[in-house]
């Protein structure tokens, strides 16, 4: 049967565009509607309720696109709103969860390293989430805060030297405890997963949150049924447009959006 709703994914910025880019590429033929709360972004500086709040308007948003399920592309509101999300009239798949499987799945030596947002961190979700499934594991978790802005400011080459310096500042306790497992826990890091290669080296094995979400998506769809086979339009919304947006947006879908196919909208 073809269902050709939408899949709605949603972040409190751009940064879920990485989970949209990995998305679009395993589901070529389903259709996308995107919506990033630019306006108010970050999530992670604000009250769990404040979260809470956001999340059920973005995601009421998406509902009046008529969606067949939501994507919170947001390591924050997977963390901290997930009882929100319970109550959608639609499926609702997160990011933390299946990055997690993932990551048990892969490691070795059961030393497990967490590289995300201070918010992402402090929440504890994903170290919760490992030890649950991996009792006798190591985790390591780093806060690379900073990342974020060399990112969003086009900063990704791997022989860059401000990015590979960058990179070996929040890494090296990785080196250090021996882990072989790290997790992506920000949607912006996957952009950089080439010079976090290159500093961890060969034996690491990086966890796209992206990647391991659109599997998730992929197993929803084909269990219940719902998948599109003629799709594949995507539309973009954001509460706000600032001056670098499409710059920012670009790198992180990995390639070029036309402002003239964002549309800006007021959730209040």
């Amino acid at each position: 049967m073809n269902n050709s709703r939408a899949i709605g994914v949603f972040d409190s910025g751009l940064g879920g565009l990485t989970v949209a880019k990995e998305i679009i590429k395993l589901l070529p033929y389903e259709d996308i509607v995107y919506f990033g709360d630019t306006g108010r972004v970050p999530y992670g500086t604000k009250s769990p309720e404040t979260i809470k709040k956001y999340t059920r308007q973005d995601e009421s948003f998406l509902l009046s696109k008529n969606v067949k399920l939501i994507v919170a592309a947001c390591g924050t509101v997977s963390s901290v709103a997930g009882d929100v999300s319970k109550k959608l009239p639609v499926p609702f798949i997160e990011v933390i969860s299946h990055s997690v499987i993932d990551a048990v799945s892969a490691t070795k030596n059961k030393k497990i390293g967490i590289l995300a947002t201070a918010a992402t961190i402090k929440s504890g979700a994903h170290k919760k989430k490992i030890l649950e499934l991996l009792p006798e594991a190591e985790v390591t978790e780093v806060s690379g805060t900073l990342l974020v802005p060399l990112v969003e400011e086009g900063f990704t080459d791997k022989d860059d030297t401000m990015v590979s310096e960058a990179v070996k500042r929040y890494t090296d306790v990785f080196i250090k405890n021996g882990v072989d497992t790290v997790i992506l826990g920000c949607t912006h890091f996957p952009v950089l997963s080439d010079a976090i290669a290159k500093v961890l080296g060969e034996n690491v094995t990086l966890i796209n949150m992206g990647v391991s979400t659109a599997r998730a998506v992929k197993k929803l769809i084909e269990d219940n049924g719902i998948g599109n086979g003629n799709g594949g339009s995507h539309k973009f919304y954001v509460s706000d447009k600032g001056a670098s947006f499409s710059k920012t947006a670009s790198v992180l879908l990995g390639e070029k959006i036309d402002e003239l196919c964002v549309e800006t909208v007021d959730l209040s």
